[in-house]
């Protein structure tokens, strides 16, 4: 069985995000840019996946600029089997990044696709939903915890859901997304770095897959939250019960 993970170059989660001046968007030239954190627990889960012996390839895909290759040199370094960079400058939006993954699929023929639940940059938590609706395949979102049996071709998933864990059993093949839980991923190593190098990384266009990359959405304006209000301590009960009703008006 082949599986196919898609993943994100997004702002590494540790730089403090700057808006343009413009307020326009997020600015991103001279900042460093990572792979998506989910993006990493669903590469993490596929491989361990294919270790265990349930499948035999796994293939990284990623969408966007030129410099996705390095996000795929990333994912090939943890263990990936081939890259494949479908390279646009236009903006990602959830449905044309769905139906750019569904032409992969019906060309690279997986029994399994796993994303991350949402990329930390826009946070739409769509993409994954949205393919499976064009696929009409099943789908497990969240995921905790995934087991395959691979006589049965099935996926049982555990779901993190407000009330608890939602156990589904899938069909295969099938849409996972991963939520926080499901792993921790691996760091990859400097021999696995060098043989990231010599790795196959297909190149793609939306226009060679006969995907428009179009948004119906449109940004209006970018700001920054406003910034959190000193804190004042407190003399006593009464004085607290006092701002509580009149000031923050919650009592």
């Amino acid at each position: 069985m082949k599986i196919m993970v898609a993943v994100k170059r997004v702002v590494d989660y540790a730089v403090k995000i700057r808006v343009k001046p413009d307020k326009t968007g997020v600015e991103t030239k001279n900042v460093k840019m990572s792979m998506n954190p989910f993006c990493e627990i669903a590469l993490e889960e596929a491989l361990r996946i294919r270790e265990s012996g349930l499948a035999s390839e796994v293939v990284a895909v990623s969408i966007g600029p030129a410099q996705c290759v390095d996000t795929l040199r990333t994912g090939l370094a943890m263990g990936a089997d081939r890259g494949i960079h479908v390279e646009s400058q236009d903006g990602l939006n959830p449905l044309s990044v769905a139906k750019v993954l569904r032409a992969l699929v019906e060309a690279e023929k997986p029994g399994l696709f796993i994303l991350g639940k949402q990329a930390i940059d826009d946070d739409c938590n769509q993409t994954g939903q949205m393919l499976a609706g064009l696929l009409k395949w099943p789908q497990g979102t969240f995921a905790s915890k995934v087991t395959l049996d691979k006589e049965k071709q099935v996926a049982t998933v555990d779901r993190e859901v407000d009330g608890g864990i939602e156990t589904v059993l899938l069909d295969l093949p099938a849409v996972i997304t991963t939520d926080l839980r499901l792993n921790q991923p691996r760091y990859a190593t400097l021999p696995n770095i060098m043989k990231a190098k010599s790795k196959v990384i297909k190149k793609h266009t939306p226009g060679d897959l006969n995907v428009e990359m179009k948004s119906d959405l449109e940004v209006l304006q970018v700001t920054e939250p406003p910034k959190r209000k000193a804190g004042v301590i407190i003399s006593s009960v009464d004085e607290l019960i006092d701002k509580l009703k009149d000031e923050a008006r919650v009592i």
